[in-house]
């Protein structure tokens, strides 16, 4: 490890706020063009380089790097980006056993005039939960059907931003509605005008 280097490593150590944000400064943008060369992803890799740094920090007076500073830091975003996309292929594989299997066991009860109009209560009181802006994102991409980048431009946001808010809203609506995602994703696709 270069001596200044391994300077800044040893002060990071000590609990030094400073050197930790010289430290930050120095390697951050390096690592996250790294980290976005494998996810292609700019929000999942700001998450990533941000929870390398976290876990240094959490961690500092118990680190010991006997590599160069670069490459102990490269390795670590490697690895988070690593399980990042392990996590994510069966997180998709999950929701695709998942729907197919629920969308079966739910076929017959979803043409239900009653069980229809619960779901619906259901789902419209979910989502008129979500904050303010997240709520009005995912009614214009779910039911007005905008493409991200039409909203952006409507509202004066990044596309990103855009992104992660239908991220976040679809999230909140699967952690709440769990057991009646496969019949809700049909409402919304389906019967899009109880929404309006």
């Amino acid at each position: 490890m270069a001596q200044n280097e391994a300077e800044l490593f040893e002060l990071v150590s000590t609990g030094d706020e400073a050197a930790f944000e010289r430290f930050f400064k120095t390697y951050h943008q390096r690592l996250l063009s790294y980290a976005y060369v494998m996810l292609r992803d700019e929000s999942a890799s700001e998450e990533m380089v941000q929870q390398v740094f976290y876990k240094i920090w959490e961690k500092r007076t118990r680190l010991k790097i006997h590599t160069s500073g670069k490459a102990f830091l490269y390795r670590a975003v490697y690895n988070e980006c690593l399980n990042y996309l392990k996590h994510e292929k069966h997180k998709r594989a999950y929701e695709k056993h998942s729907l197919s299997v629920d969308a079966d066991s739910y076929q017959g009860k979803a043409s239900d005039p009653l069980m229809l109009t619960e779901l619906q209560s259901m789902l419209q009181k979910a989502i008129n939960e979500l904050p303010k802006q997240c709520r009005n994102i995912f009614y214009m991409n779910r039911i007005e059907e905008l493409k991200y980048r039409e909203i952006a431009e409507e509202l004066g946001l990044s596309v990103k931003t855009v992104e992660a808010q239908v991220s976040k809203a679809l999230k909140v609506l699967r952690k709440k509605l769990a057991d009646y995602l496969p019949v809700l994703l049909s409402l919304i696709m389906f019967h899009q005008r109880w929404f309006k």
